[in-house]
C-alpha cells in the first residue's frame, strides 16, 4: 500500500499510530526526532510523512523545510500532527508547504483518510509554497538545527 514515515516524540502516539497503519497494510518507518526523520526520508523516500510539530532538537517546521529543500524528498506528501490548534498555526503550516494538518488528540480514521488521499495523489502534484520558513520565524519554538 505504501511506506509512511512517522516522526513523533511521544512514544505512546508513535507506537499506536505505527500499529494502526500496519494493520491497514502500510509499511512504517518511525523515529522520535526530526533529525532522524530527515535522514530516514532522504534514505528511503517514503510515500508520506506524518510529523509532529513540537519536538526537541528539530521541530516539525524545520523538518518540512529540509524535506522541501532536497530534490528527492520535495514531492513527498507531508502531514503535520500537532497539539497546536489555532487557525493561524494551520494556515502557516499549509503556506510553508505542508499538505495537511491534524490536531491532537484525533481519531485514527480521519488521519487514515488523509494518508490514503495524499498517497494516491503522490508525486503527481506540485507544491505551492507561498511563504518561506524565515517569513514565519515566530513558529519556531526551538532553535533550528541544520542537518
Amino acid at each position: 500500500m505504501g511506506i509512511i514515515l512517522l516522526i513523533e516524540d511521544n512514544s505512546d502516539i508513535l507506537e499506536n499510530l505505527k500499529e494502526c497503519f500496519e494493520l491497514e497494510g502500510y509499511d512504517m518507518l518511525v523515529c522520535n526526532n526530526g533529525k532522524k526523520g530527515v535522514e530516514l526520508a532522504r534514505m528511503f523516500v517514503p510515500d508520506l510523512i506524518i510529523c509532529d510539530v513540537l519536538m526537541p532538537l528539530m521541530n516539525g517546521y524545520e523538518v518540512l523545510r529540509l524535506i522541501l529543500e532536497t530534490s528527492n524528498t520535495s514531492r513527498i506528501p507531508f502531514i503535520f500532527s500537532t497539539s497546536n490548534s489555532e487557525k493561524v498555526d494551520r494556515e502557516a503550516a499549509l503556506k510553508l508547504g505542508a499538505d495537511d494538518y491534524i490536531v491532537k488528540p484525533f481519531k485514527f480514521p480521519p488521519l487514515l483518510e488523509m494518508a490514503k488521499t495524499l498517497i494516491k495523489k503522490g508525486s503527481h502534484r506540485s507544491r505551492k509554497i507561498t511563504h518561506s520558513i524565515n517569513d514565519l520565524d515566530w513558529l519556531l519554538p526551538y532553535d533550528p538545527i541544520i542537518v
